[in-house]
């Protein structure tokens, strides 16, 4: 099993590497500087003038990430047995990697249209959470018979992964239609509450999915710290939560500034960090129901 957690955190670097790169290239304005696929301009190895160099750099580290998803797989495989959870992870890593290069393509021939985008970037951090869900699973032990009451913990740490995937792809959506700026009033938009433009309404409606990972964060925060949570759900979520408190002064920032790539990457990076460390506490808490006692339930 070490062998598959060292080769499942692996991947998860590479891949988050290789999400933020394409990121920073789009946010450049070089997303379309390699027209074809797989290709660019039709040779392997094109000339870098006019930002290409970003674009052919991010297909790079995609095409490094697929012998680390094949040797995932293969380590995984010869484990596979010795925990419940490996097999389910397995299948779903093999099948986000091929969705994920098919929306590859597919952004390519769409050129970068919004909803591309946002398919290519949801699938994207979809595939780096079941590499981070592997690698926490290759670390623990295997699961006792037992049971435990923190249902309700594991849900709530969940349901605000899911809220900040929500809040992160409409944000994608906003950023690649062009709608960063639609609203340059913060709460309200434009002085207005109710709002009329296709970009406002986008806008508003990131700023208000937003708010509710806000809220659930918050909430997560204060439940793992009034019930009986292990230290690392405690950790876990608290980096979360801070981590939201940072997304919402880049959002700020963003906005009063004018969206200065260097922010914008930021922010976009920032929601990454939000997930993953929701996914990971959510993980931890469900893990930690699994190794739980019957007895040490019985103290809680």
């Amino acid at each position: 099993m070490n062998t598959l957690r060292r080769l499942s955190a692996a991947t998860v670097a590479v891949s988050l590497a290789t999400v933020m790169l394409g990121s920073w290239t789009r946010i450049n304005g070089a997303g379309m500087t390699c027209p074809d696929w797989p290709l660019c301009h039709g040779m392997l190895v094109p000339s870098f003038a006019d930002g290409t160099i970003w674009e052919w750099t991010h297909r790079l580290f995609a095409f490094c990430v697929a012998p680390l998803v094949v040797a995932v797989m293969i380590a995984a495989w010869r484990v596979r047995e010795r925990s419940p959870f490996v097999s389910p992870m397995l299948g779903v890593i093999g099948a986000l990697f091929i969705i994920q290069v098919l929306l590859g393509a597919a952004t390519v021939h769409l050129s970068n249209s919004p909803m591309s985008v946002v398919l290519h970037w949801g699938t994207a951090m979809a595939f780096v959470a079941s590499l981070v869900a592997m690698t926490l699973v290759a670390g623990e032990p295997s699961p006792s018979d037992g049971h435990s009451s923190e249902v309700l913990l594991t849900g709530i740490l969940s349901g605000t992964a899911l809220i900040a995937f929500v809040t992160m792809c409409v944000g994608a959506y906003v950023s690649s239609s062009g709608a960063g700026l639609a609203c340059l009033s913060i709460p309200e938009c434009a002085g207005n509450v109710v709002v009329y433009s296709q970009g406002q309404f986008v806008q508003m409606l990131h700023r208000t999915i937003a708010a509710g990972t806000l809220l659930l964060a918050v909430a997560s925060c204060a439940l793992v710290w009034l019930r009986a949570a292990s230290v690392r759900v405690r950790v876990t979520t608290t980096a979360g939560l801070l981590l939201v408190f940072v997304q919402v002064l880049l959002g700020l920032l963003n906005v009063a500034l004018r969206l200065p790539m260097d922010l914008r990457e930021a922010h976009a990076f920032n929601a990454a960090l939000v997930f993953l460390a929701f996914v990971t506490a959510a993980l931890f808490s469900a893990l930690d129901a699994r190794t739980a006692s019957p007895q040490a339930d019985a103290l809680r």
